[in-house]
């Protein structure tokens, strides 16, 4: 029941000293965003990567105990700009290919957000048709396709992710699971019911997990905390995340490396005793 951690949240290192910075930490295993993380590799575009490449940074990670549970690609997969979205699309599927030299089972990411939240059904469209290609890549690979559904995004709630797995069936796509990114100001006096209906909903296909936190800011808004420093239902999350999905990695977000220590020892304690 080991909690990861986001990579760069240790800052963007060589990734030689990036392991050990992790397994000192206290930490097994880790959402990987390679050109987040790694600041002595050019990750800035695709084409770089190799099986040894991917090997070598695999490897690394597992000569100190902590294997690579996902990685992260943080793109924008329903770009209006057509030149644009194919290169993420491009860089997803690079991932893809590679994920498994890095000894990672999925590829995780946000559906990606426009300005104003204006979105349409041809954004809809063309997502849908971004998720089909890169299901038709995981599919070669035996790899996942993890999908985030996160608040201002056009993936944004709950209902909205579970209908995008139903018009694209693929057993290779998957729920990455964050409560956090869920809630908002408006409906966080609901956040029982929330965190819920996203478990009714997605539960059976969650493949990882993120935990951070939120609370209710002077101001009226949702702030974002590491977890534990804020009122979220971690005993609920944490209840149905064993229910439905025991021993599921958990990725922590958030948190400066002073905080993790803490945070961490939050998520274990509630974990291991609901």
């Amino acid at each position: 029941m080991s909690v990861g951690v986001l990579a760069h949240l240790f800052g963007s290192l060589p990734y030689k000293e990036l392991a050990p910075k992790v397994a000192e930490s206290g930490f097994k295993h880790v959402q990987l965003a390679l050109w987040k993380a790694i600041s002595d590799i050019n990750f800035s575009k695709p084409g770089n990567l190799s099986p040894g490449l991917a090997n070598a940074v695999g490897e690394q990670f597992d000569k100190h105990g902590v294997s690579i549970s996902v990685l992260g690609c943080y793109v924008h997969l329903f770009d209006r700009n057509e030149e644009q979205r194919r290169a993420n699309v491009n860089r997803f599927k690079e991932l893809l290919r590679y994920a498994k030299f890095f000894g990672a089972p999925m590829v995780a990411a946000e559906t990606g957000r426009n300005e104003g939240n204006d979105y349409t059904d041809r954004d809809w469209s063309i997502m849908r048709v971004t998720l089909e290609e890169l299901v038709e890549e995981a599919e070669k690979w035996g790899v996942f396709v993890g999908l985030e559904a996160a608040n201002d995004h056009l993936i944004g709630t709950a209902p909205e992710l579970a209908r995008i797995l139903k018009e694209v069936p693929s057993s290779n796509v998957g729920v990455v699971i964050d409560p956090g990114n869920l809630l908002t100001a408006d409906n966080f006096a609901r956040q029982n019911e929330v965190i819920g209906e996203a478990f009714e909903l997605l539960g059976s296909r969650i493949i990882a997990a993120h935990a951070k936190d939120r609370m209710l800011l002077d101001d009226g808004s949702l702030g974002v905390v590491p977890a534990g420093f804020g009122t979220m239902n971690y005993e609920l999350y944490m209840k149905l995340l064993n229910q439905y999905k025991p021993h599921v990695h958990i990725i922590m977000e958030e948190a400066k490396e002073y905080q993790m220590a803490q945070a961490k020892g939050f998520i274990e304690e509630i974990r291991g005793r609901v």
